[in-house]
């Protein structure tokens, strides 16, 4: 809202301004895991258009995606609720949040139990930096190598060396 009208929240507004704050209203949001209540900015000209959740939507999908998300960073639940209530401003349960993580458990579960490929390729890649005397001046160069491993456990190796010097500036 700030950034729509031009001054901040509790200042006086400029004259030149025409439209002004007109309070809060409430609304009901529907997630997966049921209903959250939150407090919408108003303008008195109406132009405000709320960005996380536009005008007259009543769905929130991508929620319950970002618990999830943050949930399988290793993230515990009271840190999940601070940074809720702290970027949307709406106050979640610890329980909620759990509800959430649970919904998804079952597919972690199933995923974790699914069968596995006869075979995954592996491949590995790394580079050696390296000061190499040419042409009486010292360079930075790239020692390249490439391993593949074949499916009898035999490795494949490739190695070449860097054309051009890398110059950071």
């Amino acid at each position: 809202m700030n950034h729509h009208l031009g001054y901040p929240s509790g200042a006086a507004w400029p004259v030149a301004v025409t439209n002004q704050r007109n309070g809060k209203s409430a609304k009901m949001v529907l997630t997966e895991d049921g209903p959250i209540r939150i407090e919408v900015p108003r303008d008195r000209d109406g132009s405000f258009e709320p960005l996380l959740i536009p005008k007259h939507e009543r769905r929130f999908t991508g929620f319950d995606d970002k618990i999830v998300a943050m949930y399988a960073w290793s993230t515990t639940v009271r840190e999940i609720q601070g940074f809720v209530l702290e970027q949307y401003g709406t106050e979640v349960s610890p329980e909620f949040i759990s509800s959430v993580t649970d919904e998804v458990m079952s597919e972690v579960t199933a995923w974790q139990a699914r069968p596995l490929e006869p075979m995954y390729p592996v491949v590995f890649f790394d580079a050696l930096r390296v000061k190499i005397r040419e042409d009486a001046v010292v360079r930075n160069k790239a020692v390249y190598l490439a391993l593949g491993i074949l499916p009898n456990g035999t490795t494949v190796r490739a190695t070449s060396w860097a054309c051009g010097s890398r110059r950071t500036s």
